[in-house]
């Protein structure tokens, strides 16, 4: 039996990370006043919330496991697109990270006292950070979506990130702009919002698999450790030819 290979050992920590990161579906059961339609995702792990540390916690968890796989998946020294797309999935990790470190303060759409600090820039320095490691999930999330099934399509690799890699990328784009729009003329802002992020659960899950699956192809340039490749001998026994020649 062969042994496990890194993409192998990433797929379970990547799966694990699309689970935590839909702990918004537990608001139906653990704060069912907050409207999925135009409350925020993030007022739910306010400080002020009762149940805060929990989605504070299944995105810190997320966060730390979107690491651990780009990570596992950067030491195998992979090469173009693939380098690209593995830091950037890192980089998704480092912004859920953020979100769980600067929650907001409290609740806008449930305490008409904290939206009025808000609009007055009443609010701490986490609070008004949060928009920004939020939209550094979207953008790094999106951006590594969309490299990484760039990067498939061109080595043969995770077939599933080649086929619904960009489709899910551009959703998740797609419903971004939706957002911004909505956040001008007003409108079902929690919805869209709570779409973005299951496509996100989506986009983990779908990683999972495409490493699971995962067979390398020996001898592409993109797909294979370049280095320390060059100093293996050949099958005689001899340097390889670029080293005879010097």
């Amino acid at each position: 039996m062969g042994s496990v290979t890194p993409g192998r050992r990433a797929a379970l920590p990547a799966a694990l990370a699309g689970v935590c990161y839909s702990s918004f579906l537990l608001e139906h059961f653990l704060s069912p006043d907050l409207s999925s339609v135009n409350g925020y995702v993030s007022e739910l792990s306010a400080r002020d919330q009762p149940y805060h540390l929990v989605y504070g916690g299944g995105d810190f968890v997320t966060g730390v496991l979107v690491i651990m796989v780009a990570g596992l998946v950067l030491r195998t020294r992979p090469r173009g697109w693939a380098a690209v797309g593995w830091t950037l999935f890192g980089l998704f990790g480092v912004g859920a990270i953020g979100d769980a470190v600067f929650p907001l303060d409290c609740a806008p759409s449930l305490d008409t006292t904290c939206a009025l600090h808000e609009r007055a820039g009443a609010v701490s320095f986490s609070h008004q950070f949060h928009a920004v490691t939020s939209s550094t999930v979207v953008c790094f999330g999106t951006l590594a979506l969309a490299t990484l099934a760039i990067a498939a399509r061109r080595t043969g690799r995770w077939p599933p990130l080649a086929r619904w890699g960009l489709p899910l990328a551009a959703a998740e784009a797609g419903f971004g702009l939706v957002t911004v729009v909505l956040m001008v003329t007003g409108g079902p802002l929690g919805l869209t919002q709570r779409i973005q992020i299951a496509i996100l659960c989506a986009a983990l899950l779908l990683v999972a698999h495409a490493l699971w699956t995962d067979r390398p192809r020996p001898g592409h340039p993109e797909s294979t450790p370049g280095p320390r490749a060059r100093s293996e001998p050949d099958e005689r026994g001899r340097p390889p030819r670029a080293e005879r020649a010097r």
